[in-house]
């Protein structure tokens, strides 16, 4: 399937509001990803993506055809790690299985090593998320260790396991 990773827009807000109000895609993620997901989220979420600092993150919209439905995002982490950054997103789950998130990944990692000043792209993953460890394993990051129950998640612990690629 085609997609392209663009910048985000305001006409983007109703289709992320859809495809972004869904507990399998809240579940993966981390608590300040809401749900129900609000067209105020949606909102708030593309404000944000747009005035983001470039020269420290890169945020773009996953589009088919024409549509908003995902997100994906390379952040500066900051200190020692200052040549590091995390890697994060969401798909809509109409679109999982498709090939779609690990290409993504693989485009995006290749912009942010051309246009971030890091040589590590990283990516904790909860336990459970065998998905996302398929995406990550199939765009060439490397599991480097699981930290044992690291993730408090709607009332439990998990585990976690940390991906990384570098340049």
């Amino acid at each position: 399937m085609r997609f392209v990773l663009r910048e985000w827009t305001k006409k983007d807000v109703h289709s992320v509001a859809k495809h972004a109000n869904n507990k399998s895609i809240e579940k993966n993620l981390r608590a300040s990803f809401p749900h129900p997901y609000t067209l105020e989220d949606a909102e708030e979420y593309i404000d944000m993506c747009a005035n983001a600092d470039k020269t420290k993150s890169l945020c773009r919209c996953v589009d088919v055809n024409g549509g908003a439905v995902g997100s994906i995002g390379v952040f500066l982490l900051d200190d020692v790690y200052c040549k590091s950054a995390e890697i994060g997103y969401w798909l809509s789950q109409d679109y999982w299985g498709m090939g779609i998130m690990t290409k993504a990944v693989s485009e995006i990692c290749e912009i942010a090593f051309k246009e971030l000043d890091i040589v590590r792209i990283q990516a904790c993953v909860f336990g459970f998320n065998k998905g996302s460890m398929k995406v990550l394993s199939k765009a060439g990051f490397d599991l480097e260790g699981i930290l044992k129950k690291s993730i408090y998640k709607d009332g439990q612990i998990h585990d976690s396991y940390m991906y990384a690629k570098t340049r």
